[in-house]
């Protein structure tokens, strides 16, 4: 009996204590969600929205064409900003669809991007790098003490369903004041979508909101940039310093001839002095090889010309007619595959179109 006692508590101690899984290392952080953060980029309520991250309002699904729809799930141009004493900052953030290009880096389709505020220039940190439909990436560790601004831009051609911020434990997150100043309105193809951009804090609206340090709204729409009349209705309600549309890449010469003026008209319709500007198709670099690719950007560029000349005549005011050329360099090393931009290609970009607003007197109200 008194065996049979021992051979019972020797199994128990095995059991309970040399078989037991070890303890788990308690996490050191705390993760943050969108309460806790300041969601920038979008002209568009969160109420409004299917999710805090899409770009169209909820009401559009029946209004745009599907790829519209389906191209406005992704975040493209959005950011969140915050302010943090914590020296680490990690991120956890969730995918819609987990694309893939073969022409696009993996990062700039579907990672993100921190920046933060150092002497009152925003300043790359690091991306974090998509491995799956879920992730999670430590972006930076080992900050001395002091509270920090930071901007985390999101996935350019993938959507965003959840963010998370992680800090160390007993650090703070607060939300930034809201810019008060007006945001300049975008609206175009897939190069302002981002393509191809090998992270999202480079395509060429973040670029310029950094630069000009002003919100940028992003409606890039990957192929169908042209001209909707339900996308310039929206950005009609959206109060903007200046709104810009380059929108050619995806257009016809004939689409270019029978949108332009309507578009225009529908923007002022609630905005009679806002600054209205018109860009040029982005000077593909296939073209000094392709006469006929030629042929075709010099015949809408011709279209875009003379509907604009008309609205001027008709006495349309405060409005702006930006020529592409040498917009993306001379040397034809700014593009990825003769039409879509590289990181190269966007810094360019952007500077070329900030040096035409201020040629142009363009404010930020």
């Amino acid at each position: 009996m008194n065996r049979y006692i021992c051979l019972l508590v020797l199994t128990f101690l095995s059991s309970s204590i040399f078989s037991q899984e070890p303890t788990p290392k308690k996490e050191n952080f705390t993760y943050y969600g969108k309460e806790s953060f300041l969601i920038e980029g979008t002209g568009v309520a969160e109420s409004e929205k299917e999710s805090p991250y899409d770009r169209l309002p909820a009401s559009y699904k029946n209004k745009v064409r599907k790829q519209v729809w389906d191209l406005s799930k992704n975040s493209a141009g959005i950011s969140i900003r915050f302010n943090t004493n914590s020296s680490s900052v990690k991120v956890k953030w969730a995918l819609l669809s987990d694309t893939k290009m073969n022409h696009m880096a993996e990062t700039g389709i579907k990672g993100v991007d921190l920046y933060c505020k150092v002497n009152g220039v925003w300043t790359y940190v690091n991306t974090g790098r998509p491995t799956a439909k879920e992730n999670e990436a430590s972006l930076i560790s080992g900050l001395s003490s002091g509270e920090r601004e930071f901007k985390l831009y999101l996935p350019l051609y993938d959507g965003t369903t959840q963010v998370e911020i992680g800090l160390e434990n007993g650090s703070t997150i607060t939300k930034p004041d809201a810019d008060k100043k007006l945001p300049i309105v975008f609206y175009g193809t897939s190069i302002l979508q981002g393509g191809c951009a090998s992270r999202p804090g480079m395509v060429f609206t973040s670029i310029i909101s950094r630069k000009l340090n002003v919100d940028c709204i992003n409606f890039g729409f990957s192929g169908n940039g042209r001209m909707d009349p339900p996308i310039a209705e929206l950005i009609s309600g959206i109060k903007a310093s200046y709104y810009v549309i380059d929108c050619l890449p995806n257009m016809t010469a004939k689409q270019v001839t029978d949108s332009v003026i309507p578009l225009a008209k529908a923007i002022r319709s609630k905005n009679p002095t806002t600054p209205l500007v018109f860009v040029e198709n982005v000077e593909y670099t296939r073209a000094i090889f392709q006469t006929d690719l030629k042929k075709s950007m010099d015949e809408k560029n011709q279209a875009l010309k003379t509907e604009f000349d008309k609205l001027v005549q008709g006495g349309m005011k405060n409005l702006i007619y930006i020529s592409a050329t040498g917009s993306i360099g001379t040397d034809n090393e700014g593009t990825v595959d003769g039409t879509h931009l590289t990181d190269l290609g966007y810094l360019r970009y952007a500077d070329y179109l900030i040096a035409k607003f201020k040629e142009n007197k363009l404010t930020i109200r």
